[in-house]
């Protein structure tokens, strides 16, 4: 496997130099501040990245004071006790996107977090506690008990939220197979994720960097590999 010296060095002379290099990094956030975190801002960022997905992020975002007037203030006790009929009447609500299916995920991902916060004291003490080793399995968990929040949906709410993650853009896959840790252009099986979280490990281990940070060097490091977008 490529160090991540070699990987940081690719992407420094890409993007003019160690130093122009790191401004381009972003920080996740600190333990305790994530733990923190209302309960409500997580429900509204999960909610904001489930209606970005597949759609025009600016109408979402122009929208968003009616997202939060029309889902009560993202709370999530209240969203979960949303009654079918007031569903029906979310979906005539031009205040929001009226997508049925992704009004319906706002409520299943309330409860979701309803039952989390009364596991664990509240779904920030959850996200924030959960292990940075087994980001992978996070990202399973949102999948598997959340809705809509599989795959790069589930990695830009832990993203936006500030959980320390990697986002498996083209970019970063395209250096993790330049790399050698991966072969397949869209790894999704175990295997291949527990790669995925190894690899992540090590450079780690080898930087003393965040995964966040990693994730953007590697994006950054894939002009030489494939043009694309940076994450």
């Amino acid at each position: 496997m490529e160090p991540f010296a070699a990987i940081w060095e690719r992407a420094a002379r890409r993007h003019g130099g160690p130093q122009a290099l790191e401004a381009r990094l972003a920080k996740p956030k600190s333990h305790a501040a994530l733990r923190r975190t209302r309960d409500d801002r997580i429900l509204a960022e999960m909610t904001r990245q489930v209606f970005n997905a597949g759609f025009v992020w600016r109408v979402i975002e122009a929208k968003w004071p009616g997202f939060e007037q029309a889902f009560r203030g993202f709370d999530p006790k209240k969203v979960a006790r949303l009654s079918n009929d007031d569903l029906a009447k979310l979906r005539r609500d031009d205040r929001i996107v009226r997508n049925p299916q992704k009004i319906q995920a706002t409520r299943d991902n309330a409860r979701f977090l309803v039952e989390v916060a009364e596991e664990h004291g509240s779904a920030a003490h959850w996200l924030a506690d959960w292990p940075e080793s087994d980001i992978v399995g996070l990202w399973d968990q949102l999948k598997q008990r959340g809705s809509r929040l599989g795959g790069f949906s589930g990695q830009m709410f832990l993203r936006h939220v500030g959980k320390d993650t990697p986002m498996l853009t083209g970019d970063v896959l395209a250096a993790l197979r330049h790399a050698g840790v991966v072969t397949s252009k869209t790894p999704t099986s175990k295997k291949a994720l527990a790669e995925i979280q190894a690899a992540f490990d090590a450079w780690r281990d080898e930087s003393g960097r965040s995964l966040t940070e990693i994730s953007r060097v590697l994006a950054c490091s894939a002009g030489e590999v494939r043009h694309g977008d940076e994450h």
